[in-house]
């Protein structure tokens, strides 16, 4: 069972939009799970859990995003040359 609305779905999706700033969360910009759950309990007085969030979320599209994570002094000529000449090829069996 579904607790919101399309229409209230609708509203939540707008304000997730606007970012977690405009909803006083300062420390970084990213939406996390119990950020989600905050936000939907204060717009509409529902009470989920972090799991019935990711559910919720699921099923209307949303997918976790991963940051990649690269060292900034990464140099992709070198990591290309490693792998050419000094990595052992994989043997599939």
């Amino acid at each position: 069972m579904e607790r919101l609305s399309a229409g209230r779905w609708a509203l939540l999706e707008a304000e997730v939009g606007r970012g977690p700033l405009a909803h006083g969360f300062e420390d970084d910009q990213r939406w996390t799970l119990k950020r989600v759950k905050l936000l939907t309990g204060r717009m509409f007085h529902v009470g989920y859990t972090v799991q019935g969030v990711w559910k919720l979320l699921r099923r209307h599209g949303w997918t976790c995003q991963v940051p990649v994570r690269r060292a900034l002094e990464r140099d992709e000529a070198a990591v290309e040359v490693w792998k050419e000449q000094v990595s052992p090829p994989q043997v599939k069996e």
